[in-house]
């Protein structure tokens, strides 16, 4: 079950890194859109956080209340990128929203114990 959970978790680290590494490449072109890798890495992100919650630990489960702050926070940043990605432009605002929370999300996953 360790191998599993370490698959999951690398799969996860991958949609973090396509989510925040696309919102960053289009901040800096200054054309602030949804880009595939943002949608793609929003959806690796809840499908592994979802199977990273199942109880494969023995024993060392996080907490249940960071299970769901976590899962709020992924489900709404899905729900930002996944209606927006047709969109030529999105607001400036939505668009950062989308980068602070993904940082919020990886904050509470590193210091929340």
């Amino acid at each position: 079950m360790e191998a599993l959970r370490l698959i999951l978790l690398y799969l996860h680290l991958i949609g973090f890194a396509l989510l925040l590494g696309g919102g960053i490449a289009q901040y800096v072109t200054g054309r602030l859109r949804i880009n595939p890798a943002m949608l793609w890495g929003a959806g690796i992100q809840v499908v592994t956080g979802l199977a990273l919650s199942a109880p494969l630990r023995d024993g060392h489960e996080p907490a249940p209340a960071k299970l769901i702050t976590k899962a709020l926070i992924g489900v709404a940043i899905f729900v930002m990128v996944f209606f927006s990605r047709k969109r030529d432009s999105v607001n400036r605002g939505h668009f950062l929203a989308i980068i602070g929370l993904t940082l919020v999300n990886a904050a509470v996953a590193v210091f929340w114990r």
